[in-house]
């Protein structure tokens, strides 16, 4: 795996609008920190700020909301406006207790409200959603590290770098609750350049014995371990990870999904 593990706040990003280029953001941060994306390298991004730029923001000013949403807001005790976003958003209504609403978006992820946020969001009656395709969204800003890395656009390189960039991950990031556990964690909705999952079945554990369920998430591990310094009041949406060896490859999020036929919860 590697002799050591280090995971950096990137700090200085600043409030990220529609539009906004977090490539270039994200390198002139990494710049100013003194720091140059290495082979190896592994960004977990937060989906608040790919949203922010993706222009994924409702103003609730502009919702009507539906009588199914006005019902659900009198029993939950939320905006009907915010309900009726958070009804677009969804695919299947899972749960609804207690003021909460577990759902299935149409990505296929389930959790609270389909990830609709009112959180880190400077307007008022705002609500941000995920994006709408976050393996799309980590691709492209994958790629536009990668070539800003080989214009230098961004930066001043001194000395200029000694080997091509190459291999670099993106995770973008959101921050659920887990079925029987308090608190919640970091998980990747949207991964590009890494195996999401390292699968050891098949081979044999410490004793010679066939592991035969062992398959490890560790984009939802980096993505929780990136949590760690990410500080939510603090402004550090991005954070960088070093020293991780991690299997390289196209990506996706899919192999993370609990098909419907294998959910036993369902």
């Amino acid at each position: 795996m590697g002799e050591e593990l280090r995971i950096i706040p990137v700090r200085g990003i600043g409030e990220i609008t529609p539009g906004s280029d977090l490539g270039v953001i994200i390198s002139t941060a990494l710049q100013t920190q003194g720091l140059t994306l290495a082979n190896g390298d592994i960004l977990v991004v937060t989906q608040k700020i790919v949203s922010k730029a993706e222009g994924r923001l409702v103003s609730l000013e502009e919702v009507t909301p539906s009588a199914f949403a006005l019902t659900i807001a009198r029993e939950s005790g939320k905006d009907p406006r915010h309900v009726e976003v958070i009804l677009r958003e969804t695919r299947r209504l899972v749960r609804m207790d207690r003021g909460v609403l577990i759902c299935e978006t149409h990505h296929g992820f389930i959790c609270a409200n389909a990830g609709v946020d009112e959180s880190n969001l400077a307007e008022q009656h705002q609500v941000s959603l995920l994006p709408r395709d976050p393996d799309r969204s980590a691709r492209a800003l994958r790629e536009r590290l990668l070539s800003l890395a080989v214009s230098g656009a961004s930066r001043d390189e001194k000395p200029p770098r000694q080997e091509p960039l190459e291999q670099l991950a993106v995770i973008i990031s959101d921050t659920w609750g887990r079925p029987w556990r308090n608190g919640q964690v970091n998980m990747a909705i949207g991964v590009a350049g890494l195996a999401p999952i390292r699968d050891y079945r098949g081979q044999p554990d410490a004793y010679g014995r066939e592991l035969r369920v062992s398959a490890i998430a560790v984009a939802d591990e980096l993505a929780a371990a990136a949590e760690l310094v990410m500080e939510k009041s603090a402004g550090v949406p991005v954070a960088l990870i070093r020293g991780y060896a991690y299997s390289p490859a196209v990506g996706g999020v899919e192999p993370l999904l609990r098909d419907a036929a294998s959910d036993l919860f369902r």
